[in-house]
């Protein structure tokens, strides 16, 4: 995460540059400057301009970025034989019903692009309840994004791209351990600020991952942990060399506290 002025440019590729390559340098084991295709980049419709296209190309990694369809889609799309279409996934890797996949890269005019990208299209009825747009095409909902891998069925790299959807659920944890508001007033005091709610981003990471393995409570969010977790009595004795947590074996969640506790014991020194 990285904070920025409120007067800076919205979108520009300079945004996306700068976190991309300060992510690239925390990969362990790779050159940031040609990190290879075994580096995937994921954005959504805002990182899909030129210019990022040709700086993930320079760089030489594999990169799944929104795109925004044009405006003559309508003409495109009827252009498209119904056998083109391939069933898309559900998150399970099963197809789902009434969504479907086709590459448009042949249709469209991709002049200064990167070579070998494509641009891979998805339609959907929209969900019910869902407001409609004037954009839908014959009932669908279309969406796109351009890839440079070329090897794999179009559904399984169509369900790679919608998986970056896990940095909304980041930003959406971020935002309930404080940066919902950033509450000081100056710049960088509230810089300081982000550290920290980054620290407790990782902090509660971690923990789902070392000490709730093979519990629900790993999929827990703040505020379902502050509610159900966080709250519980307990207490830490220290005897005979050893660390002993003591939580009331009637609680709700005195199993969970036994595990964590076990497996973070394991984990580290007395």
């Amino acid at each position: 995460m990285l904070l920025r002025a409120g007067n800076a440019g919205s979108n520009t590729a300079a945004e996306h540059e700068s976190p991309i390559k300060a992510a690239l340098k925390g990969v362990p084991g790779i050159n940031p400057t040609r990190p290879g295709k075994k580096v995937l980049i994921r954005t959504d419709g805002a990182g899909g301009s030129r210019e990022i296209l040709q700086f993930l190309h320079r760089r030489g990694v594999s990169y799944s970025i929104g795109w925004t369809l044009p405006a003559n889609t309508p003409d495109l799309y009827r252009l498209v034989p119904e056998q083109v279409w391939q069933p898309a996934y559900n998150a399970d890797g099963q197809a789902r019903p009434g969504a479907d996949v086709a590459d448009f890269t042949g249709l469209l005019t991709l002049k200064n692009y990167p070579p070998g990208m494509r641009v891979i299209v998805r339609r959907e009825h929209p969900h019910p309840g869902a407001q409609l747009r004037f954009d839908d095409v014959d009932g669908y909902r279309l969406t796109a994004f351009a890839t440079n891998t070329t090897r794999g069925q179009l559904a399984d790299l169509e369900l790679r791209h919608r998986r970056r959807a896990r940095c909304e659920d980041r930003i959406r944890i971020a935002k309930d351990t404080g940066l919902n508001n950033l509450p000081l007033h100056d710049f960088a005091a509230n810089r300081v600020w982000l550290l920290i709610v980054q620290i407790a981003n990782d902090l509660l990471a971690w923990m789902a991952m070392l000490a709730l393995t093979g519990h629900d409570a790993r999929r827990w969010e703040p505020k379902t942990l502050r509610h159900r977790l966080f709250t519980a009595a307990a207490t830490l004795a220290r005897t005979a060399r050893q660390r002993l947590l003591h939580v009331k074996k009637t609680g709700p969640w005195a199993g969970l506290f036994t595990t964590a506790w076990t497996t973070l014991t394991k984990l580290s020194p007395p």
